[in-house]
């Protein structure tokens, strides 16, 4: 036998072997938090009028909460006032809640409950809005901010993100206080003003329950939903938000000498800067099959057919086709690694001014696997050898802890989103960031979960075009809510 029938027949043996180990772990392959959501006891609640939420809602996004990215643009008597309408629309809910108002203009009510030893419960969804980019009015199907009901939808800003929660919620409290319901475990709902601009109301809030010892059992929060088109499953699929991103902004500036444009330097300090842009996006970080992506593809293997179940359950060999079929959209891509985005630029005042600095700025979604510590090191050894500054602007965040998929909260939250069996429920990493991040380490758990149900091409009108929540997602939101507010506030 001479060598190279050897080597054939290693090789025959060696991929044998290898069929063998892929059939045997895709037969023993469970889905990793494959709960029995059907099992669940879940509590009536009362219904909530539609079509009276709807008109709350319309009236709601006529309220300017715009927050700029300079808080002195703010008109704040929008929110002085948008904080008087509330209170006279939800007359049951500020009866049987206490009201406060932190930072200026964040609220914050707590409805008690009979037993105040119990830990109590926190729902979020804040009160601003982005701005509409001028000049973009006139794409819009109805004004942004006239709050118009038509074709079976509220149309506006806000009416997604984030005041059709905050909406969902007051109704459900409402209509729960005035059927006579008292919390046996007392609830909080954190409505923050600027989460839009960085959260410093919510913030506030934190730190004042840090410094009071207050231990939330669990608070829930925009994130993710229940996604109609999802690709891995071909269905709609409920994403839970256990977990969300760090954030941080890098500021890069380039020192020079100014003067007059007709006799530069050999190397102004803008190509410098231009320099240190591209060495720091031009080092992406690895993409990995791990965390909350990696245990929502886990969950939902079953869902997307044979070949993603023998791909899942033999990651030790197919991790790189599954990290290639994950990263195939922006999206995807996102869920796996820290993502290095360059979005602003500051040079010169004039064009044929030498600037005597230039400035880029760098914004970093932060994975779980990494810290912000990390990313400014990996910055700093990509522009070593260019003579520029590095900083933080503003505070950098590091990704939240991972909340628990065991918890009687999560199985709640699941059941409702599961629709009596019609809806897979998977866990998920939220790429953007939301106020329940300065909840770390306060809460038990912290969710990230908004009841509707949308394609993945309607969640483009966030922050974009033609937002609008349909009347059908109204109702899943005030079912929801009522839902589990008699459900986990009553144990």
């Amino acid at each position: 036998m001479n060598r190279l029938s050897v080597i054939g027949y290693t090789t025959a043996g060696i991929i044998a072997i290898a069929a063998i180990v892929v059939t045997v772990r895709t037969v023993a392959f469970e889905p990793r938090a494959a709960l029995d959501f059907g099992s669940v006891q879940l509590a009536e609640a009362p219904r909530v009028d539609v079509a009276r939420a709807a008109q709350h809602l319309a009236e709601a996004i006529r309220f300017r909460t715009i927050s700029h990215q300079d808080s002195a643009s703010n008109d704040w008597g929008e929110w002085d006032r948008f904080d008087a309408w509330l209170q006279a629309a939800y007359p049951a809910a500020h009866a049987a809640m206490n009201r406060e108002v932190v930072a200026d203009h964040t609220l914050v009510y707590t409805w008690p409950g009979a037993d105040a030893t119990l830990a109590p419960i926190v729902l979020m969804a804040h009160h601003d809005v982005v701005p509409v980019t001028p000049g973009t009015e006139g794409d819009w199907a109805h004004p942004p901010f006239e709050g118009v009901v038509a074709d079976d939808a509220v149309w506006g800003r806000g009416s997604v993100d984030d005041k059709g929660s905050l909406i969902g919620i007051f109704e459900s409290i409402e209509a729960l206080a005035t059927s006579g319901f008292t919390p046996h475990r007392t609830v909080i709902v954190l409505s923050g003003h600027d989460e839009e601009a960085g959260g410093t109301g919510a913030r506030t809030v934190a730190e004042a329950w840090r410094s009071r010892g207050l231990a939330p059992l669990f608070a829930l929060d925009e994130g993710l939903a229940v996604v109609s088109d999802l690709p891995l499953a071909g269905r709609p699929v409920a994403l839970v938000g256990i977990a969300e991103k760090g954030y941080a902004t890098l500021r890069i500036t380039a020192p020079a000498k100014g003067g007059h444009s007709s006799a530069p330097p050999p190397e102004t300090g803008v190509e410098v800067l231009s320099k240190a842009v591209i060495a720091v996006a031009s080092r992406p970080f690895p993409m990995r099959f791990s965390g909350p992506a990696a245990d929502m593809i886990r969950t939902l293997a079953p869902e997307a057919g044979l070949l993603t179940r023998v791909a899942v359950a033999n990651t030790w060999l197919f991790e790189p086709l599954l990290i290639a079929k994950i990263a195939a959209t922006p999206a995807g891509a996102a869920t796996l690694h820290t993502t290095i985005a360059p979005t602003m630029l500051r040079g010169s005042p004039k064009e044929n001014v030498l600037p005597q600095d230039a400035t880029a700025w760098i914004n970093y979604r932060i994975a779980p696997q990494n810290t912000a510590a990390e990313v400014i090191a990996r910055a700093q050894t990509a522009t070593r050898r260019l003579n520029v500054e590095l900083a933080w602007d503003g505070p950098a965040y590091d990704p939240s802890p991972v909340s628990s998929t065991d918890s009687d909260a999560y199985r709640v939250i699941g059941a409702l989103a599961y629709d009596g069996g019609q809806v897979p429920v998977a866990p998920g990493l939220v790429t953007a960031t939301t106020d329940s991040r300065y909840l770390a380490g306060i809460a038990r758990d912290v969710y990230r979960f908004q009841p509707i149900v949308a394609s993945m091409r309607d969640f483009e009108m966030i922050h974009g075009t033609n937002e609008h929540l349909t009347l059908d997602n109204l109702r899943r939101m005030t079912d929801f809510y009522s839902r589990l507010l008699a459900t986990t506030a009553s144990r």
